[in-house]
């Protein structure tokens, strides 16, 4: 079988599994398991096939017109590099292991089978996207996450949570998505093709008439789909889905479709210095904020949220310093880790057999109970932190390395600025990281909250996975920048001296300091009940009420708890704590900058046509209406009525006719 036919096959199993799913979840539901694991397993299979045929070598490039558009054609076409291959086992691996993860985590759930269908139709969905040589294709793919994204989010959709979680992630990606598509049809425009090749050979000859608008445009499409500032805000609020569902959208698919975008297209963003550059203010804010974000929030599924917007703003920092080898390299070595992040949270949660146990502050007693978690977990923060020789470090350290490279003037294909935006934001958020992923460690394992139920042991499916995705998170970066180079452009990925000695000695400062913070707040601190003012160090009940809310504090039976006192970030924080704790409150200012007025503007709206378009409509309407009224009256059907009537007539028209005949 040809590479070209296996790479075909790779995105349509899983999209044949999701079909047969959703067509057999009712009538034969002993076949929804298999469904959902086979196809991905053996898609999986096929994907490392064509990579290892794909050997880094010749791009597989295949493609047949799909129908006749009279102008610019779309095209069926499949353009399989070393960038698409390696991608594509990434998105395999994750999906097989979120697969069977779900097996047992959600095991009595009844809606398993339509979720199990919508993971499938997600990772065909990113499958395309991957392999796709032609932008509309790819298009296709990048919908259908945003459709899955919704009803996967929203799959508890009795909880209100889950409902306007739902909806926010749709909006706000296709907020981003509509100038997406206007670049799309800007950029097939300027290069007469939709095709991946022949774009980049217009750019290579200077065929692209507006570079930098097409690529601001195109950037709100990858802002909104790779949670970028300003449009990350939907993506710590998708935690209301199921934890496998996290694990699948912020390590493999969805957030890395943008980032992978930019990485297929990067010689159109290097044709423009000023895209360059936007694109390296967003990534630095994107860093630096979500690591201060991530460092005030009490749920620990909110931790990691924060922690993958962060972690993308790194992908996009490589981007803008132009070099899509360390960006897709920090991708992989991203998915592995965060996979495992988000699936070791999800045995805790299911340990405690309710989602409320998210909540760090009250956690305790947990590292005997899930051993599996701890360990695993541990691997993955380390790798997170970039703590040699776990693979973030690697993959992290060569993003700071190509900015580097940048700033010294060893390379020319990005702007100098970039360069030091990317090289001093990485740092700071290196430092960040460092201290979010100490304080999650010993908030959930080595904490003293209250005991929750044990709900005894956890599947082998689950705990397996675990084992699975800690092998690439401790191993993966060892091997893979000596060997990546030869299927990412030649770029050379291995980590300098002067950014590893600085990030490795920023992410130890930061975890010393967040450990000692810890243990100088745990000596002093205990936890304390909303109404127990007197015993909380600030005194006032509103405000412990306010920061519980805040925090997303939950109820711990009917006595709502305020954030841990013996929390190290806020001390870490100070006065920061509060508004990094409500995600600098940026879902406030767009409620007042976006929300109000759109609302303010539909109320107008509707009084203009209640109020005056309806009232001249029935002011037309009423006299018809009155007029039919008054000769329905004068229809009685009695007869001595018309004769009456006819004599009054005549005995007018007599008069009349008298006093005409006077006058004349």
């Amino acid at each position: 079988m040809t590479t070209t036919t296996l790479a075909v096959l790779v995105p349509l199993l899983p999209f044949l599994g999701a079909l047969a799913g959703l067509l057999l979840g009712r009538t034969a539901p002993g076949f929804v398991r298999p469904l959902a694991v086979l196809p991905t397993l053996a898609s999986l299979a096929l994907a490392a096939t064509v990579a290892w045929r794909q050997g880094g070598g010749q791009a597989v490039d295949a493609a047949t017109e799909l129908t006749p558009t009279g102008s610019v054609p779309v095209e069926l076409a499949l353009y399989v590099d070393g960038f698409a291959a390696l991608t594509a086992v990434l998105v395999t691996v994750v999906a097989a292991c979120v697969q069977i993860y779900s097996t047992g985590y959600l095991r009595d759930d009844p809606r398993y089978p339509s979720y199990a269908a919508l993971v499938s139709l997600f990772t065909s969905a990113m499958l395309l996207v991957v392999y796709s040589g032609d932008l509309m294709v790819l298009l296709v793919g990048w919908e259908v996450m945003g459709i899955c994204s919704y009803f996967l989010v929203g799959h508890y959709w009795e909880t209100p949570e889950a409902r306007a979680a739902s909806l926010k992630a749709f909006l706000v990606t296709k907020l981003g998505d509509v100038p997406f598509l206007i670049g799309l049809f800007a950029l097939a425009t300027d290069a007469g093709s939709f095709r991946v090749t022949r774009i980049l050979g217009a750019v290579a000859g200077g065929g692209i008439e507006h570079p930098t608008l097409i690529c601001l445009l195109l950037l709100a499409g990858v802002a909104g789909k790779s949670a970028q500032f300003p449009l990350h805000t939907w993506l710590p609020d998708a935690m209301a889905g199921p934890t496998p569902v996290s694990a699948l959208i912020h390590a493999a698919t969805m957030v890395a479709a943008g980032v992978y975008f930019v990485a297929r297209l990067l010689p159109l963003f290097e044709a423009s210095q000023a895209a360059m550059t936007v694109l390296a203010v967003m990534a630095a804010v994107t860093m630096t904020g979500s690591a201060l974000a991530a460092l005030a929030q009490d749920d620990i599924k909110r931790v990691l949220a924060y922690s993958t917007i962060g972690q993308l703003g790194y992908m996009t920092g490589a981007l803008a310093v132009a070099d899509r080898g360390a960006a897709v390299f920090h991708l992989l070595s991203h998915g592995a880790f965060k996979a495992l992040l988000f699936l070791a949270a999800g045995v805790i949660i299911h340990a405690a057999g309710t989602n409320s146990l998210a909540a760090m502050s009250r956690m305790g007693h947990l590292r005997d109970r899930v051993p599996d978690a701890y360990w695993t977990m541990t691997v993955a923060l380390l790798a997170l932190a970039a703590i040699p020789p776990f693979s973030g470090f690697f993959s992290k350290e060569a993003v700071l390395g190509v900015a580097e490279h940048v700033v010294t003037g060893h390379t020319e294909h990005a702007p100098a600025a970039a360069g030091w935006i990317v090289l001093l934001a990485g740092l700071v958020t290196a430092l960040l990281t460092a201290a979010y992923a100490t304080r999650l460690w010993l908030l959930a394992f080595r904490g003293e909250g209250p005991e929750a139920p044990d709900h005894g042991r956890q599947p082998l499916t689950m705990t397996a996975v675990l084992w699975v995705l800690a092998v690439p998170s401790l191993a993966l970066g060892g091997f893979a920048f000596r060997v990546l180079p030869d299927w990412f452009d030649g770029h050379d990925l291995t980590p300098t001296l002067t950014t590893s000695v600085l990030g490795t000695g920023v992410a130890l400062v930061g975890g010393i300091v967040t450990y000692a913070t810890w243990r100088h707040t745990t000596a002093h601190a205990a936890r304390v009940p909303l109404g127990a003012v007197a015993a909380h160090p600030e005194g006032d009940a509103g405000l412990v009420e306010a920061e519980a809310i805040a925090s997303h504090a939950p109820a711990y039976g009917d006595i709502a708890y305020a954030p841990d006192p013996s929390d190290p970030g806020r001390l870490l924080l100070g006065p920061l704590h509060r508004p990094a704790a409500a995600g600098f409150h940026l879902d406030a200012v767009y409620t007042a900058l976006f929300v109000r007025p759109v609302r303010a503007g539909a109320s107008l709206v509707r009084f203009l046509d209640r109020e005056v378009v309806e009232t001249y409509v029935r002011g037309a309407g009423a006299l018809p209406r009155w007029l039919g009224a008054a000769v329905r009256r004068a229809q009685t059907g009695n007869v001595q009525t018309y004769v009456s009537a006819l004599l009054a007539g005549t005995v007018v028209l007599a008069v009349a006719a008298v006093l005409v005949a006077t006058g004349a």
